[in-house]
């Protein structure tokens, strides 16, 4: 995750260039804030105002620590806050480390499994209050957020934690294979309420209530004409999701050659949409095994035969599932993870 810490007194500080430091060692990329009088011990950056910090960070981090009282951070991020689905992990935790309370998005933003690293770091407490946490029971989009994915209806997604809460089956159909037994109250027989895990968009329901839950299994891969407009772009990518009935939330990322990197229609699009993008050499598209829609004039432009299939493939690992696909100038192909869940 991309953490931001923020702390307000010397003790405060001291725990919190701490917990930076072993959270990066865990793989997580962290800054660190406080007032300017206690920065440099603590080897962090002084903040200007709280309300600065908290504005520049809230839409830009995964996830915002608090060293301090729980007061301060609630009002911090309050005017902030907007959708349970977007916003940032806020966990608080004191100044002597006894205390790690999640704030905001226990469960999709991941504050509650923060918030257990945290106490876990300063041999404190994470104090827990969601219902299924407390309960010990299963939580669809925990369970969900834990494994990178998304769902479609956050309606449906409450309405099966609720009933998870009644002690009432839910069920689960999976276009994927499942590592580890079904978590208790989740059957994978008939239910009247269920989640289906999938990418694809055009399968009936396997239950009559459905909460879908796309993967990040599905890679594009992209060439175009010079030039070419970013609408055009993305009315090409949108076409052969449609056309192929493949869900827009289980795209994981947009790649092409490196000769593209200057190209605004690209850029565009991986804003636009939240893809990550990324560029390969025409050397290391040329090395990926497979059999690909050969193109001469692709070649003697770019130095390689095909460059959307093989960027896929490439960023992927897994299997071609959409061949190179042409429409007004630009090319897309789409590529699948070998996708598991645990």
């Amino acid at each position: 995750m991309r953490l931001s810490l923020i702390f307000f007194t010397q003790r405060g500080g001291a725990l919190a260039r701490k917990l930076a430091g072993d959270l990066e060692c865990q793989g997580h990329a962290c800054d660190l804030s406080g007032p300017a009088r206690f920065a440099a011990e603590a080897g962090a950056q002084p903040y200007e105002s709280l309300e600065g910090w908290t504005a520049d960070r809230f839409s830009s981090r995964d996830g915002l620590i608090f060293v301090s009282a729980c007061g301060i951070a609630v009002r911090a991020v309050a005017p902030h806050v907007r959708d349970k689905l977007t916003d940032p992990a806020v966990v608080s935790v004191d100044e002597a480390g006894r205390f790690a309370v999640p704030l905001l998005s226990g469960h999709v933003g991941g504050a509650n499994d923060l918030a257990r690293t945290v106490a876990a770091l300063t041999g404190g407490t994470a104090v827990i209050s969601t219902a299924t946490d407390v309960n010990n029971r299963f939580a669809v989009d925990q369970w969900a957020a834990r494994q990178g994915m998304a769902f479609d209806c956050r309606a449906l997604a409450k309405e099966i934690s609720a009933a998870v809460l009644a002690g009432e089956p839910i069920g689960m159909a999976s276009d994927y294979p499942m590592t580890s037994p079904l978590p208790k109250g989740v059957t994978a027989g008939p239910a009247e309420l269920g989640f289906y895990v999938t990418s694809r968009t055009g399968q009936p329901d396997p239950f009559p209530k459905t909460l879908r839950i796309w993967p990040k299994a599905l890679h594009l891969g992209i060439g175009c004409r010079r030039g070419t407009p970013p609408e055009r772009v993305e009315e090409a990518v949108a076409r052969v999701l449609e056309e192929r009935h493949l869900a827009r939330g289980a795209v994981r990322d947009v790649s092409s050659i490196d000769l593209k990197q200057d190209e605004e229609a690209l850029r565009v699009l991986s804003e636009k949409n939240g893809w990550p993008l990324v560029f390969y050499a025409a050397e290391e598209l040329r090395e990926v095994e497979g059999e690909f829609t050969p193109s001469p004039f692709v070649a003697s432009v770019t130095g390689v035969d095909n460059v959307c299939e093989r960027a896929a493939v490439k960023r992927s690992g897994g299997r071609l599932i959409v061949p190179k696909s042409a429409w007004n100038g630009v090319t897309v192909a789409v590529a699948e993870d070998v996708f598991q869940l645990s």
